[in-house]
């Protein structure tokens, strides 16, 4: 993996930076508690005051994100993995677009989950995650995950109910044995609004370049929109836990989703005290001829 000189120099300068607004405690779903997804507003603009504000923090983070991946990578003894779950047009891709700009690609891979495989219906619901999981010293973002197993597949009554409720204990397990095993698992819900979707699918209708995004499924699911709700508030209260805890990102506004995530991700990776291992040669006696 190729880094600047640039950022080496910057990431020296910056690791006692000024503090920042501890948007986690507001936006977490506190293990134990419900999600209450009913009560949280995706209006809401946590942290700024304005877009101008919010988009000179995102900038300032996705330097800070850049400072951190290759801190990351260069001690190389643990991974984090980032989850991403929204209601379509939530704003998965932009997220991941914009936040995630300025991190290194070859240390940073998206994994997509569409519909299982024949051969990934062969085996557990599991089986297809393990294997994206990120290895040390490398960032994973999941766009939809193992959560779509007690989401879609609750709402559309794909397996029995006595499968699909068995699988909250099994998804808090599996991330229990990744942070075990240093995986840092960070997981965002964009949480919008029934009437934002509407008004980003006629966006999508009335814009002919982005008429490839369009599915039937865009609008067939909206009829689903009660149930998915109630499956999001489960699956958020059943699975938020200390050791991988979800985050209800307010998603209407795509300037203060990205500020709120790119600030949750700077926090919790400055949290993990990631220190440059020592040189593999005394730099004191190297003489350059």
């Amino acid at each position: 993996m190729i880094w600047s000189g640039r950022l080496l120099h910057s990431l020296s300068d910056t690791l006692d930076g000024e503090e920042i607004m501890n948007l986690r405690k507001q936006l977490i779903v506190k293990p134990g508690k419900e999600a209450g997804l009913a009560q949280r507003d995706p209006r809401a603009t946590p942290g700024v005051r304005d877009k101008d504000e919010a988009q000179e923090s995102v900038k300032k983070n996705i330097q800070r994100l850049a400072e951190l991946q290759y801190l990351l990578y260069a001690e190389s003894k643990r991974a984090v993995l980032i989850v991403i779950q929204a209601m379509d047009t939530g704003g998965k891709d932009g997220v991941i677009r914009h936040v995630m700009t300025g991190m290194n690609p070859q240390g940073c891979r998206v994994t997509s989950f569409k519909v299982p495989s024949s051969e990934e219906l062969k085996h557990d619901f599991l089986w297809r995650i393990h294997r994206e999981v990120p290895p040390a010293g490398e960032f994973g973002i999941f766009n939809r995950s193992h959560y779509e197993d007690v989401l879609v597949v609750r709402v559309h009554k794909l397996v029995p109910e006595e499968t699909w409720s068995r699988r909250y204990e099994q998804i808090n397990a599996f991330e229990r044995l990744l942070t075990q095993n240093n995986v840092t698992v960070v997981k965002f819900f964009l949480h919008i609004s029934k009437d934002e979707q509407k008004r980003r699918i006629q966006e999508r209708l009335d814009d002919p370049t982005k008429h490839w995004k369009l599915s039937s499924a865009d609008f067939k699911e909206r009829n689903y929109w009660a149930g998915y709700m109630q499956a999001y508030e489960d699956a958020l209260t059943r699975c938020s836990t200390p050791w991988a805890p979800w985050y209800v990102i307010p998603a209407n506004h795509k300037w203060s989703r990205n500020h709120s995530v790119s600030q949750i991700l700077v926090e919790t990776l400055q949290e993990l005290d990631m220190k440059f291992p020592a040189p593999a040669v005394d730099v004191k006696k190297i003489r350059l001829k």
